[in-house]
């Protein structure tokens, strides 16, 4: 069974930085299209960015130019770096995977910015 596994999440003032990562295990990972989603309480969740096993990329307008996605295939890790925080950034982020046409989710990992 595939396991996509988040972690770096946790409490922030606003303007602060935090790297998301997401280990995926028993997955092709080089083949598989990777994303971050977030949801805040009371929203429906949220696309953030995504990369293909080509390295494309691509972000939401609300997180254009403050966050990175990346991915390690040697280490099946996918990253996300966040910069410039602030409070509608607080969420839950979950990561995505896409591989042979079946989508798995991760937990979830909590980000709290404070202002």
């Amino acid at each position: 069974q595939v396991q996509l596994v988040e972690s770096g999440g946790g409490l922030v003032q606003a303007g602060g930085s935090l790297r998301l990562s997401c280990a995926a295990s028993r997955i092709a990972f080089s083949d598989g299209y990777m994303a971050w989603y977030r949801q805040a309480p009371g929203n429906q969740r949220e696309w953030v960015a995504l990369i293909t096993r080509g390295y494309d990329t691509n972000y939401a307008e609300s997180v254009k130019g403050r966050f990175t996605i990346s991915r390690d295939n040697t280490m099946n890790t996918v990253y996300l770096q966040m910069n410039s925080l602030n409070a509608e950034d607080t969420a839950v982020y979950y990561c995505f995977a896409r591989y042979a046409g079946i989508d798995y989710w991760g937990q979830g990992t909590q980000v709290t910015v404070s202002s």
